[in-house]
This record gives C-alpha cells, structure tokens and sequence, in this order.
C-alpha cells in the first residue's frame, strides 16, 4: 500500500514538473503573440495619433496639446491648395531712369481640402484618437505638446505615450518586468510605446520596423 501511494506522489510530482517545463517552454510564446498583436493595434492608433498631429502642424504652426482639440481640428479643418508660378512686369526704375522688367513669384489659391477626407476618408476611427486598443478600463494615451529650443529656434514637439502594464495587463509579471526593460532593435525599448518626443525634434515612434511591415500589409 505504501509503494502504491509513492507511485502516486511520484506521478503527480512527475506531472507538475512537466506542466511546469511545459509552462516555461509555452508561456514566453504565447505571451510573445499576444504582446505583438495588441501592440501592433497599439501602435497603428500611434500613427493616426502622429499624422493627424503633422497635419495640425501644418495648418497651426504647432501640435495640439489635447485630443479634443486634436479631434476638433479633424472634423473641421482644411488644407490650402496652392500653385506658384513665375510672372514679370516692367516697372520703372528710378535709379537707371528706365523701364526695366521685374520678376516675381505668384501664389495662388486653387482650393481647399478636408483634413478629414485626406487623412481617413469616411473612416470615423479619428474621434476615438485617446483610446488605447485592448485596454480594459477605457485608458488612454498621454498626450502633450511643447517648444523647444534648437539653435535659437523655437521648434515645436508632441509626445503620446502609454504604458506596457495598461496593454499587457493580463500576462504573467516576470514576463511584463521583463518586457518592460527589453532593450533591443527588435523590441519596443522601455517601459512604455510611445510617438514623438518633447525633448527632441522627432516624431519618430519607439518601436522596431516589424510593426511597420505588419501595418503596411
């Protein structure tokens, strides 16, 4: 009876250790695909979040510092279409006492274009702009813009961001801590995936071209 019972204890011993090496082998996998799912989600939104902020730029002169104004701006605003073209003119001369030809640059105004149609067509995704995809309590992406100063030259810059923890938040932690301090040119570097910068001229995002191949598809 007592060998029985050993057989038994080695058995569920022996069944532990292989869910547990099984568990080992499959738990960073699964968590590899659902990390590169939810950040490609993630990161898509990103580069709505960036272009809609280039287009701001462009009409205002600088990056909106919330969403709301953000999304206000693409539901109203337009691009200029502009041509230039090259003309002249004689006009007098005082100096020389003589009509002399003068050439100038004209730009004219051919039209305008919804900022809307040009970036999302009849996609209505833009006013969901705060939303970070797969969070479970309605989070959202952090958002600001600033100036700073580049060789006398006040340039504007944004950043959004959001944390590893808001999208991974049901995965094993070792896994998580681990991904939050991955440093590598195939992994998105540091706690956070973010876009932009507010201490650099940059709106390059954070992520490795994986994501980028992924997106284009």
């Amino acid at each position: 009876e007592m060998k029985t019972i050993i057989q038994i204890v080695l058995w569920v011993g022996c069944i532990a250790l292989g869910y547990l090496i099984y568990n080992s082998i499959t738990g960073p996998i699964k968590f590899n695909e659902v990390k590169q799912e939810r950040y490609a989600q993630v990161i898509a939104k990103l580069k709505d979040i960036r272009n809609s902020q280039d287009a701001y730029k462009t009409v205002n002169g600088k990056y909106a510092n919330d969403f709301n104004s953000l999304i206000r701006f693409i539901d109203t605003g337009k691009y200029v279409i502009t041509q230039q073209r090259d003309s002249s003119f004689m006009e007098f001369d005082k100096t020389y006492q003589i009509d002399m030809l003068k050439e100038v640059k004209i730009i004219d105004t051919l039209g305008f274009v919804s900022i809307k149609d040009s970036l999302f067509k009849k996609d209505t995704r833009y006013k969901n702009l705060m939303d970070v995809p797969t969070a479970p309590n309605g989070e959202k992406f952090e958002m600001k813009a600033a100036f700073v100063d580049k060789s006398g030259y006040r340039a504007p810059v944004f950043e959004a961001k959001v944390n590893k923890d808001v999208i991974l938040y049901d995965q094993p932690k070792d896994l998580l801590d681990r991904e939050k301090t991955a440093l590598s040119v195939e992994e998105v570097n540091g706690p956070s995936i973010k876009v932009g910068s507010l201490e650099e001229v940059s709106t390059t995002g954070n992520w490795p071209a994986l994501y980028d191949k992924k997106n284009d598809q």
